[in-house]
């Protein structure tokens, strides 16, 4: 059973600024037009703008100019609907679910800078685990921040799970620890991590990261069983970049792509699949721990150039 159940009205819903904006900017240009060199370019300019990146948008076009030449396409409407093709098609078929320890504890980890939505982005999986009758803890490995723990509990008490937190500025690995042998010792389901909103600039918090990740992998052998980078997608190309430092510390699995009911663009999700590899799991498209959606390829192309 899918963790996440998909609702494509939510998800037009989340996604309506993103089709208001980039959808609405390429169906404009396309829809209702004759095919030209100078709009393919046009074209490309407006993948660009929409996060996709320079190396996709440029073969995005060229695809579908050298189907135009092969009179495969012959207008702007073909073109779109080529063009949602192309783009859905750079997903393969992959497991796009949460990895869940078929003999016993869970133990997922949540990773990203700071303002990324991290901890609404856990309250969201929590939330659905909970649907799904697990039990789950949360550990507040950020002892960075004040703010961030606290953020934390109050999730916590509204959806009904316990913290294990540490003392402000201790060690975030011992919380870690910790966390596990909570978990462990109340047979619970599922350990979500949370971390330090780390600037991937700054190395010794990424060496704080992998020291994370060594001491859950030496109680519980193959843990943790996720490791889910949240990515703002407001960010564009920065959370790309971002991304690929996060991946070369504390090898991702999955990214949860939030804020996408903000200003985003949409195209960041090619980019990441282009760049990196790694397959975009959840999305977020709005404030409450409801509003996530599993990333489903076709229907996310398909929400990002919906009419209202």
């Amino acid at each position: 059973m899918a963790l996440f159940k998909a609702v494509f009205g939510k998800l037009k819903k989340g996604l309506s600024r993103t089709s208001e904006g980039t959808g609405s900017a390429i169906r404009s240009l396309l829809v209702g037009k004759a095919l030209s060199k100078e709009l393919l370019r046009d074209l490309e300019k407006a993948l660009i703008q929409a996060d996709v990146g320079i190396k996709t948008a440029i073969e995005l076009r060229k695809d579908i100019e050298a189907g135009w030449e092969r009179s495969e396409i012959n207008n702007g409407d073909e073109a779109l609907a080529a063009l949602k093709d192309q783009l859905a098609a750079y997903f393969p078929e992959e497991d796009r679910t949460l990895n869940f320890n078929q003999d016993g504890l869970t133990v997922i980890l949540v990773c990203g800078i700071n303002g990324a939505g991290k901890t609404t982005s856990i309250a969201k999986i929590c939330n659905a685990l909970r649907d799904q009758g697990k039990s789950v803890l949360l550990g507040a490995c950020d002892t960075f921040r004040a703010a961030a723990v606290e953020q934390l509990e109050v999730w916590s008490g509204r959806l009904g799970v316990e913290v294990v937190k540490g003392q402000q500025g201790g060690d975030p690995a011992a919380v870690a620890f910790d966390a596990t042998q909570a978990a462990i010792a109340r047979g619970v389901d599922v350990l979500i991590l949370d971390t330090a909103g780390r600037l991937h600039t700054q190395s010794h918090l990424m060496d704080q990261l992998s020291k994370i990740r060594r001491v859950v992998e030496k109680q519980l052998p193959g843990a943790p069983h996720e490791v889910l980078l949240v990515i703002d997608a407001t960010t564009g190309q920065n959370g790309v970049n971002q991304a690929k430092v996060f991946a070369e510390t504390t090898e991702v699995t999955g990214i949860f792509l939030s804020k996408l009911d903000g200003s985003a663009r949409g195209g960041i999700v090619i980019a990441i699949r282009e760049e990196l590899d790694l397959p975009v799991k959840f999305v977020g498209v709005g404030e409450t721990p409801e509003d996530v959606q599993p990333f489903d390829p076709a229907n996310f192309v398909e929400a990002m150039f919906a009419v209202e």
